[in-house]
């Protein structure tokens, strides 16, 4: 029995090791862990998920099960005949009653901000300065609404570098910051960026990632608004035009069986390393948009508008489903999300741009990108 707990215990403690991960990005017979991780925010839920609801839920259901194999084999009939005559122990029931009430208050201390963190779309900002070799000052606006404003030293990240590389600097040692909390916060250098350097600041009160990979997310580059209906999703993009589309599953014969019920004849299609606003709504009954590499699911619901975020971190295409059950087809209302480079995306809009019958935006090569859904597994890594 000690050998059993321990090795459950040490399972738990592994965290992600528990769970074998899939090669691609979508799902695969016989997985029992998340999807891969691609965005900060994921990697938060997968933390969250792997590190503390696991060791917690089997310690927990260790415990549960030693205590009641020791009552079934200490007090059973045949062993204590004679039952004892009490029935209150005051010191037992603190245990039981304050016991759970703190393990919830540290699941809520880790809960909370995450939930908080993918409910409020992020409003960071971004300011780049060219160095000339002797300014070591530079300055932002502090024009955040009151409760957002860029009040702690957590809130700037600065970064220095060329075009080649760039590092991230460390308050107090490379760097100080004068005037947080008031309109302008001042950045102040220990050393002159060089003339061929590039000085980036980042300011704002969406935190996401953990330690050194910790950034600060930047207020969304475009919205994607996403209709479901019975038994699809419609997608535009109302930054560039506003143009429409409709994305059903492929059928069968049409793609793989490792993608068939993933792949659709429509794929959306946003930039890698871009905040992206994701406003949803439906026509007919309620759907929930879903994309579990990014940690988002959000309802779709007719007569309102709900929304979220996501930001990619690699490119890559990336699976998911609607996870409201919607009906008898609700099986058939796949998710295809491809994240590419900005060059990519911009020959990518104005194709779309020109199927629209609108001029480009961009100017971008046509030619660049390609629309069509991969054909096999292969294309999707």
């Amino acid at each position: 029995m000690k050998r059993l707990i321990g090795g459950i215990a040490a399972l738990a403690a592994s965290g992600t090791g528990a769970f074998a991960q899939n090669s691609w990005n979508g799902p695969s017979d016989g997985d029992i862990g998340m999807l891969p991780a691609a965005s900060k925010l994921a990697e938060e839920v997968h933390f969250f998920h792997n590190d503390i609801l696991m060791p917690i839920i089997t310690v927990i259901s260790v415990f549960v099960l030693a205590l009641l194999l020791y009552v079934v084999f200490r007090y059973n009939a045949k062993t204590n005949p004679v039952p004892r005559k009490f029935s209150h122990n005051t010191l037992i029931e603190v245990i039981w009653t304050g016991g759970p009430i703190l393990i919830l208050l540290v699941i809520a201390f880790f809960s909370f901000d995450l939930l908080y963190k993918e409910d409020v779309v992020p409003d960071g900002k971004q300011v780049v300065a060219r160095g000339d070799g002797a300014t070591t000052d530079f300055t932002l606006a502090n024009d955040f609404p009151p409760s957002r404003t860029v009040a702690a030293p957590k809130h700037v990240q600065v970064f220095k570098g060329t075009a080649a590389s760039a590092e991230g600097l460390v308050a107090g040692r490379d760097y100080t910051l004068a005037g947080l909390g008031s309109p302008v916060v001042t950045v102040k250098l220990k050393t002159a960026p060089a003339a061929d350097e590039t000085v980036v600041i980042r300011a704002g009160r969406s935190l996401v990632g953990a330690g050194a990979a910790r950034e600060i997310a930047l207020a969304p580059s475009m919205t994607l608004k996403v209709v479901g209906y019975q038994w699809g999703w419609s997608y535009s993009y109302p930054d560039f035009g506003d143009f429409e589309f409709a994305s059903n599953m492929l059928p069968e014969e049409k793609t793989t069986p490792e993608l068939y019920r993933f792949e659709v004849d429509n794929r959306v299609v946003v930039p890698v390393g871009e905040t992206i606003r994701v406003v949803t709504t439906a026509r007919d009954v309620i759907h929930s948009f879903a994309l579990p590499n990014m940690a988002i699911k959000v309802d779709a619901v007719p007569g309102r508008l709900n929304e979220t975020w996501f930001k990619a971190d690699r490119e890559g295409v990336f699976y998911g489903q609607c996870s409201e059950i919607c009906g008898v087809r609700h099986s058939a209302m796949p998710i295809a999300v491809e994240v590419v480079s900005r060059p990519k995306f911009e020959a990518w809009v104005d194709s779309q741009r020109a199927l629209a019958g609108m001029a480009p935006m961009f100017g971008a090569d046509l030619g660049k990108f390609a629309a069509a859904p991969a054909a096999d597994a292969a294309a999707a890594q």
